[in-house]
Parts: C-alpha cells; sequence; structure tokens
C-alpha cells in the first residue's frame, strides 16, 4: 500500500459525514506505519474501541469505511475465522463489524457487517508478521494468492456498503 497522509484518509470516508471523518482519531503515527506490509489500513480508536475504520486503494482511488465493532466474544476456547484473510483466531480476537450504507439506505439506519480480525491487522498476519494466539495451518498458497483473496473479499465488503439499496 502506497503511504497516504491524514488529509487523504480523512477525505476517503464514504460513509460518514466530513464532521465525523474530521473528529475521528488517527492510526498514531503515520510516519512510522509499516506501508510497504499493508494491503488496507484498519484501526480501532483507543478512546472508544467500538469504533474501527479500513482505509484501502480501490480503483485508483482511496476509500474509507467507519465501521463499529460488536461487544467482544468472551471465550478463549472457540475459535473464529475472519471472514477477509481466512485467518483462525480464537472467537475473542475475530469481531463483528458493521458500517453504515451509504446514501438514503445509511440515513435509515442500514448497515453491512463481517466478521474481521479485531485488531484489523489481516495483511501482517498473512505474511506471517503476526501470529494468532491459537494457530492453525495455513493453506498451501503463496502470499500473493492470500492478499488476492483478502482484497477481493474486502472489496466485497465495501461493493455492500457502498450499495444504497433504500
Amino acid at each position: 500500500m502506497e503511504p497516504l497522509d491524514e488529509a487523504t484518509i480523512r477525505a476517503s470516508f464514504v460513509n460518514c459525514s466530513k464532521g465525523e471523518a474530521r473528529r475521528l482519531s488517527m492510526p498514531g503515527r503515520l510516519g512510522e506505519v509499516g506501508w510497504a506490509d499493508l494491503d488496507f489500513l484498519g484501526w480501532r480508536d483507543p478512546k472508544a474501541p467500538a469504533n474501527a475504520y479500513l482505509v484501502l486503494p480501490r480503483y485508483g482511488e482511496v476509500v474509507g469505511l467507519a465501521m463499529r465493532a460488536a461487544a467482544p466474544h468472551k471465550s478463549q476456547l472457540k475459535r473464529s475465522l475472519c471472514a477477509l484473510c481466512q485467518t483462525t483466531h480464537a472467537a475473542a480476537d475475530v469481531s463483528l463489524f458493521a458500517a453504515r450504507r451509504i446514501g438514503q439506505a445509511g440515513k435509515l439506519g442500514n448497515t453491512v457487517g463481517t466478521y474481521i480480525c479485531a485488531d484489523l491487522a489481516c495483511s501482517l498476519y498473512i505474511r506471517g508478521k503476526r501470529k494468532p494466539s491459537t494457530p492453525t495451518p495455513r493453506v498451501s498458497s503463496t502470499v500473493d494468492d492470500e492478499v488476492a483473496r483478502t482484497m477481493a473479499s474486502l472489496n466485497k465488503f465495501v461493493d455492500e456498503v457502498l450499495t444504497d439499496n433504500a
């Protein structure tokens, strides 16, 4: 992923108001982000952990989504699968994230949800730079194949958010 500045990130959000985008917490120091290891930038607000954000390159543009995380699962015994990167984690380490749809549908409260690694670090799990708390063998495929599958799943989620079906 190409490095992004704060103005580009804030301007990228499609499912929140400009005021909400201006007020959201940024992901720490952008100069210290390991952009080369990321396919998308994802973070949670440290002051309001239910607030989460994804920013990704999409068809030559940058698209940002504001999301809400469901309450974390308490079990460390059960396992859950991230719908994006297909990494298996303890159930507490995968969250249901809901994003408001754009347009009238979003104004009516319509959302789209999917299960994603709670720390939004799918790119790092794919590359083996971060290990899940309950490691499982990965499917024997290349990193490029896993990145392509993850981004296809993420783009499908974004397509749903960008659908105003009111």
